[in-house]
């Protein structure tokens, strides 16, 4: 009887050690089950050929495709040793064309193999040479009647079957190979185990797993395609929602101290000296936000809004109430710019209600602490001591506020800006500072689409603010085409020039730094791009400025590896306004506050990502003279990377930006970007356009996990939980 694979046995054991070890090095997939998953990119029909005009996208990228040889011309040339042989063989889908290259010895079996009018599927790496697309050296597998005699039958039989399955594959393995590998290991999907609860299924007109797992892999029309669709997309967003719903049931049973403001206290105080009145998403929002405090379980709620929709103001009031109530709140920010930048405009917005117990401070006021990782040590330590006697009822912190060493009196709340850039365990560390767990809420800078929320924050409740507050200037976007039209760069600079002679000031951001410790990098990743330069770096631009467009104006830099008292002396300076031109890297991305300055310069724009373009431009137009910014790159018009330059510049609407960023970048590993992309937990899912199957999945899941916590009464779903979440990946689940 032939040996049906169990689904969790090493692929050593079905395939060989040299087959395992190529997939689980290049691809991740380690046992039979994940081989299983590892689902067929997309489908080629035996008659239909690829369309090769869509590769201009993707050099670089190792493809797939299915291609009529034209015709093959075998050259030979001098040089080296008696000189060699070069195969060029052009293949054709009908309306474009690619050429192919072989060289040396390796030319004799393609010249064999690929006579005009043959068919193929040739896998390669797309480079570009004499400006040229090709496949140097691709790997190739005869179609049909033209397969190799060796395997001629069998070839033949496979490929008889009218969709072919292309499988994302890499150059150590081919598409046609996995296929072949999967071969080995279908007998065994009988084994499969079915992780949704069968009324589920039925209600949903499912078809089961094993049926499922065929079809995607050996379908032989379009519709088995979209039954096996339809039934992995919903395992998957079924799985990942029954943890999320585990975790938020779990939250929920955590005691937790409930922090009420105390009428007439230091909230009250606060509020009855703003100088503006709170938009209306403010008030919903925080009326959500001290419901959520005064009940004795942890808030857990994650706060998003547009770029500049007031998200600190409706944090900072949280911070108050729960110091009124007696507790101590903290303040967690990604980088140092930033925390001292929170640090400031805290202080500056509590005026003498942040100087409680100095002198000259209000009665009802609180101290605010900072504590970074580069503070002298007697500053250090007199902020540890303000934590541990209470003294300070707010600190605001870098990661220095996760050590071991940082104790609090009595820690309520935690507020972590920008959330994606914090892992899990050090949002945890932090929440184990508390004798009970605190309140927490998360902040992101960016909008994010709705089903991201539910599936990256899905433990976390979620208040929007999408309001801007009063005073606000809208912000005019512009694409800059460098190499089309150098006269509208130098344009920008005389823009630049103007808004500072009307007594503004202005930014300017590159991609690099180029202090020599990101050149070879760099340089390298450009020689590779053929013809690309390397991107413009803020030393180089602050200097060729200085000197030229913007000569006579205070120019100064500011990027991440400088030392950080001259980061914060800088911020300091352009803050006061002394500093007119400030060239930086995207360390200005998030929560720096000049309202002062209107207009921002973005060189290389094309590098950088639309959510991340649309955070920077938040920098601009923060008081009341109109923003601008200009979008510089050298892309041609035609080029994707000059569309989504066009997409920022036609909205302000960061929710809108969000979910084309998101279309634009593969999905990537919703669950963690510790996963390196080349496996993504959600093979099949489309977080943006699966928005129904995530909603209806969450709810399913919620009402699931309700009726049975612990899953007893479902075998089949703790197995394919326990496998998603290895236990690493649960605690990434909890958003790092």
């Amino acid at each position: 009887m032939e040996h049906v694979p169990a689904l969790d046995e090493d692929l050593k054991k079905t395939l060989g050690p040299a087959t395992a070890k190529v997939l689980a090095e290049h691809l991740g997939l380690h046992t039979a089950l994940d081989l299983l998953h590892h689902y067929p990119r997309r489908y080629a029909e035996r008659g239909e050929l690829t369309s090769l005009a869509d590769l201009a996208d993707q050099l670089d990228e190792h493809v797939t495709v299915v291609a009529q040889v034209a015709d093959a011309r075998l050259l030979t040339y001098q040089g080296g040793r008696g000189g060699g042989k070069r195969l060029e063989v052009t293949i054709t889908d009908g309306s474009g064309r690619l050429q192919l290259v072989f060289f040396g010895s390796g030319v004799h079996k393609p010249h064999k193999d690929l006579l005009p009018g043959s068919r193929a599927m040739f896998a390669g790496k797309v480079s570009r040479f004499n400006h040229k697309l090709q496949l140097a050296h691709p790997a190739y597998e005869p179609l049909g009647r033209d397969a190799d005699d060796t395997g001629g039958a069998d070839a033949a039989a496979a490929f008889a079957g009218r969709l072919i399955p292309i499988y994302p594959a890499c150059k150590q393995m081919e598409s046609w190979k996995i296929a072949k590998c999967v071969d080995a290991v279908l007998p065994g999907v009988r084994e499969a185990v079915d992780p949704l609860p069968a009324t589920l299924r039925e209600g949903r007109g499912l078809v089961p797993l094993t049926e499922a797992l065929l079809k995607v892999h050996r379908p032989t029309t379009k519709a088995d395609v979209e039954d096996a669709r339809q039934r992995l997309k919903w395992d998957e967003a079924f799985v990942l929602q029954v943890a999320l719903a585990r975790r938020r049931h779990a939250d929920s049973q955590l005691p937790a101290v409930p922090r009420r403001p105390r009428p007439g206290g230091l909230l009250d105080a606060f509020d009855a000296k703003l100088p503006f009145t709170l938009t209306e998403g403010q008030r919903t929002v925080s009326k959500e936000i001290f419901d959520d405090l005064a009940t004795d379980h942890p808030m857990h709620r994650l706060l998003q809004g547009e770029v500049g929709s007031g998200k600190t103001m409706v944090a900072l009031r949280a911070m108050l109430a729960v110091v009124d109530a007696g507790g101590q709140a903290a303040m967690l920010a990604p980088t140092e710019v930033l925390a001292q930048q929170h640090h400031r405009s805290v202080t500056e917005m509590m005026g003498e209600l942040a100087e409680g117990g100095l002198l000259g401070g209000s009665d009802q006021g609180t101290k605010v602490t900072l504590l970074t990782g580069s503070m002298g040590v007697p500053a250090r330590r007199r902020a540890l001591l303000d934590l541990v006697t209470g003294e300070a009822g707010i600190v605001i912190g870098t990661h220095a506020l996760i050590e071991d060493k940082v104790q609090f009196h009595d820690l309520g709340l935690v507020v972590v800006d920008e959330q994606h850039r914090f892992g899990v365990e050090q949002r945890d560390a932090l929440r184990s500072k508390g004798k009970q767990p605190p309140h927490l809420l998360v902040m992101t800078a960016t909008p994010i689409p709705r089903t991201v929320a539910m599936t990256v924050f899905g433990d976390l409740e979620t208040s929007v603010l999408d309001q801007l507050p009063a005073g606000r200037s809208p912000i005019a976007t512009h694409v800059v085409p460098a190499k089309d039209k150098p006269h509208f760069l130098a344009r920008a600079w005389e823009r630049v020039r103007e808004e500072v002679e009307n007594g503004h000031q202005a930014y300017v951001v590159c991609p690099r730094i180029g202090d020599g410790e990101d050149e070879p990098k760099k340089k390298k990743a450009a020689e590779e791009d053929g013809d690309k330069r390397p991107p413009l770096a803020v030393l180089e631009i602050a200097d060729q400025l200085a000197r030229g467009p913007l000569a006579g104006l205070s120019v100064e830099v500011l990027h991440g590896r400088m030392d950080p008292a001259d980061k914060d002396a800088v911020m300091r300076r352009f803050a006061a306004g002394e500093v007119k031109v400030l060239v930086a890297t995207t360390v200005i991305e998030v929560g720096v506050n000049v309202p002062n300055s209107t207009v921002m310069v973005i060189m290389d724009a094309d590098r950088f990502g639309v959510s991340q373009l649309h955070q920077l431009r938040g920098r601009v137009g923060r008081g009341s003279a109109p923003g601008l910014c200009l979008l510089v790159s050298e892309m041609h018009e035609a080029s994707p990377a000059r569309a989504r330059l066009a997409a920022v510049a036609a909205t302000l609407d960061g929710f809108e930006l969000s979910r084309i960023d998101l279309e634009q970048r593969r999905e990537g590993d919703v669950l963690g970007q510790a996963q390196s992309g080349v496996r993504s937990s959600l093979r099949m899912l489309a977080v943006i356009e699966d928005e129904e199957v995530i909603a209806q999945a969450r709810e399913e899941a919620t009402r699931v996990v309700a009726e049975d916590p612990e899953l007893e009464h479902l075998p089949g779903l703790r197995t394919a939980l326990d496998a998603l979440l290895d236990t690493e990946r649960e605690q990434y689940l909890e958003k790092g």
